[in-house]
């Protein structure tokens, strides 16, 4: 989103709320003194500064968005001031991260008795992680009012922005082309090797290039040339126009022909399906999957080396004995960024092999997003990468449990938004 005025970002979220109240709360627009105010939790997934429970200034926008006017505002106050003009009892109780609403989420549906989860992650169409850490490991000035009694706080990482001076990422010429023509350059680098709203881009620009590569003559068996007078028809031709589904369509299809995926191909390229040939279905197939593998042991590092910051790895809670439950099987549609639509003779769904809900651990990790959930082995490519990091290896990796929270952020968004109501009532 891209507008040059804070209100059409929180005018806009003002009216969601009002459509919503009308349809489920009507009684809360009868002007009544007798109507309490609802609490409200925000999930905002951008870096802030927080320095209360309801109330956080923007730093920086991410994941596409542009509204320069909000950043150095306390985001709250913004979306309350908003809330207040419509006369809508409706009150920003708790400002949250949506990796942060994760970890809550996660912990609220864990049975008693399990380790607490003590990091929380987002792999959707951005991606940022948070963990818990002792106070006494703090050494920056915290300001705002927080319980020393408690000894810990969940620290938001944003590792979107990791190595932005590439001393350590993998950066070939298609990732300075992603960079070059988004609206951030320079930041967020390690986000755009992993979250889903890039991942697709990447994709397009390689079989772009391969496409104008007389050599290589990617696709020039059909009538992509012909289609490409019409250049805006073409979604390969066009800056952003190819999603990510297409890795997921690519590593999920394992059939001789190829047929889902040049059902895909079809689409993005404006060939008739049955058209697309099998070769170039094949490179597309191997190209997807190195960009994303690249992008799950990515992860996986980001989230290794929060672990062995955190030295909880070799403590195993004596409490969990509970045995390993059956694996969860993410086979619900969705609009996210890596959601698969389906396509004639396609069979949805897909077993993730890693992803379990209670097997004896000594780190739980909550995991959201659409990538992670919808992009076929992306959990078995991460723990590829923590097996492969000194100091967790494989008898480290089987300690770890990392656990899909659906619609974590927004869950746990609420569940934070009622203690802190019932806080504030104490």
């Amino acid at each position: 989103m891209v507008a040059p005025e804070a209100a059409e970002l929180f005018a806009f979220i003002t009216d969601q709320l009002e459509m919503l109240l009308k349809l489920h709360y009507p009684i809360c627009l009868s002007g009544s003194e007798d109507v309490c105010a609802l609490s409200l939790g925000l999930t905002f997934s951008f870096p802030v500064y927080q320095h209360g429970i309801n109330s956080g200034i923007l730093l920086r926008w991410t994941k596409g968005f542009d509204i320069p006017s909000i950043v150095g505002q306390d985001v709250c106050g913004l979306l309350q001031h908003q809330i207040d003009q419509r006369r809508l009892p409706v009150k920003v109780t708790a400002l949250v991260n949506d990796a942060a609403g994760t970890v809550m989420s996660r912990a609220y549906s864990l049975p008693i008795g399990q380790t607490r989860p003590s990091i929380g992650t987002i792999f959707g169409t951005g991606t940022n992680g948070v963990y818990l850490e002792k106070l006494r490991n703090i050494n920056k000035s915290l300001d705002g009012s927080f319980d020393v009694s408690i000894g810990e706080m969940f620290i938001s990482i944003e590792w979107g922005s990791f190595d932005n001076g590439l001393a350590v990422l993998p950066n070939t010429i298609y990732d300075v082309e992603v960079n070059r023509a988004s609206n951030n350059p320079g930041n967020q680098m390690f986000e755009k090797r992993v979250s889903g709203m890039f991942l697709g881009e990447l994709l397009r620009i390689v079989l772009a290039e391969l496409y104008a590569d007389p050599a290589v003559r990617l696709f020039h068996s059909s009538d992509l040339s012909k289609a490409s007078e019409c250049a805006n028809a073409v979604p390969l031709l066009n800056r952003w126009a190819v999603d990510s589904s297409i890795l997921s369509t690519a590593e999920l299809d394992d059939s001789d022909d190829l047929t889902i995926l040049r059902q895909k191909l079809h689409h993005i390229t404006g060939i008739a399906s049955d058209l697309v040939g099998i070769d170039d279905a094949r490179v597309v197939k191997v190209l997807a999957h190195a960009i994303g593998k690249r992008a799950a042991r990515l992860g996986g590092m980001a989230l290794g080396a929060v672990i062995m910051k955190s030295e909880r790895l070799w403590n195993v809670e004596k409490s969990e004995e509970t045995p390993s439950s059956p694996k969860l099987s993410l086979n619900q549609p969705s609009n996210d960024a890596l959601a698969i639509p389906p396509l004639d003779g396609e069979t949805t769904g897909y077993q993730t092999s890693s992803l379990s809900e209670s097997r004896p651990c000594s780190i739980d990790v909550g995991v959201d997003g659409s990538v992670i959930e919808y992009y076929p082995r992306f959990d078995v490519y991460m723990r590829e990468a923590l097996r492969a990091i000194e100091g967790i290896g494989t008898e480290g990796e089987k300690r770890i449990r990392m656990g899909l929270t659906k619609d974590g952020s927004s869950v746990g968004a609420a569940i934070i938004a009622l203690v802190a109501a019932q806080q504030a009532r104490i």
